[in-house]
């Protein structure tokens, strides 16, 4: 085991359920303190230390950091596109005052903190950014309160290294696809739900338009990035905003063809919402060839290996 004492912060989302699970198989269970405002569901809540925490609850943010004294935090905790857009002011808050009472700690001597994980997304891009072949650097003008806040994070973060010596570490995620916790209220949770449905015999719903191609990865294929990206030697990491990631692209329809390889008789009928103009904001194919370069990541899921491996697994439970 790897002796150090981690902190998840938001544990109990679609990530960080997973997150945690994996390093407690790395650091030990006990060395893995799962957080969040209210305490998930499943046995990976069970197996190991779980706190109550309001990340804006500076108070209790300051006894967890003293009882526990974290070496490595994973600060997941924030409000989703399509959740921030129906309270964007409490959205701007529990986004960006969150991660800056995390930095803030990590930059103080004595606390022990040794490195952060923040999470960014393809939010922070916008409708100026070249949808194909989304680069590294590009125009950055995100359209959403969710896109905002994770945009301002990655200058915040690259700021705090640069400023305080902060070791950030930081990934722009795609949708996420797993099946082990519900969707999140996310844009892209339709390719979450529509697992769910397929193996529920009913059509799926989708809010987003036939043909609106989105990137995406498979949640261990995410898992996986996040810890290649914070065990990584602190030379290979150079550059301190937030790494491009990319594992495939599609639209609802190649899903729906996808999961009907399985279950043929499976529909999807699209009724698009106000997610539409926030998924027309976003990339459709990102290069991440900077990731690639710097620490070798990889995606190993294509579309139709996810989506036996999702069937299969979400058959199970």
């Amino acid at each position: 085991m790897i002796k150090e004492t981690v902190l998840v912060i938001g544990a109990s989302g679609q990530l960080g359920t997973e997150l945690v699970e994996t390093l407690r198989g790395i650091y030990g269970e006990s060395n893995v303190i799962a957080s969040d405002i209210r305490k998930g569901e499943g046995a990976v809540f069970e197996n190991g230390p779980f706190e109550v925490l309001d990340i804006l609850d500076t108070v209790r943010w300051r006894e967890i950091l003293t009882k526990y004294k974290p070496t490595h935090i994973y600060h997941l905790a924030a409000l989703l596109s399509a959740t921030a857009e129906v309270n964007p002011e409490y959205a701007w808050k529990l986004n960006m005052d969150g991660l800056f009472h995390v930095l803030d700690a990590a930059k103080e001597e004595g606390t022990g903190i040794k490195r952060v994980y923040w999470p960014s997304s393809i939010a922070a891009f916008g409708p100026n950014t070249p949808r194909r072949n989304t680069p590294q650097y590009g125009p950055m003008d995100p359209t959403t309160v969710y896109g905002i806040t994770k945009y301002t994070g990655e200058l915040y973060i690259q700021y705090y290294k640069n400023r305080y010596g902060v070791d950030t570490r930081s990934l722009r995620y795609p949708g996420l696809i797993g099946y082990k916790s519900a969707p999140g209220g996310g844009t892209t949770d339709y390719a979450v739900q529509i697992y769910h449905d397929a193996l529920a015999g009913v059509e799926h719903e989708c809010f987003l338009k036939e043909g609106t191609v989105l990137p995406m990865l498979y949640m261990p294929d995410a898992i996986r990035a996040t810890l290649e990206v914070m065990h990584a030697q602190e030379e290979k990491i150079n550059m301190r905003m937030s790494y491009n990631l990319a594992g495939m692209s599609f639209g609802p329809e190649e899903i729906t063809q996808s999961i009907q390889k399985h279950l043929p008789d499976f529909k999807t009928i699209y009724k698009p919402d106000y997610r539409q103009a926030i998924a027309e904001s976003w990339p459709a194919v990102i290069d991440d060839s900077l990731a690639n370069d710097h620490w070798g990541w990889k995606p190993e899921f294509d579309l139709d290996s996810m989506t036996t491996d999702m069937l299969l697994n979400l058959k199970k439970l």
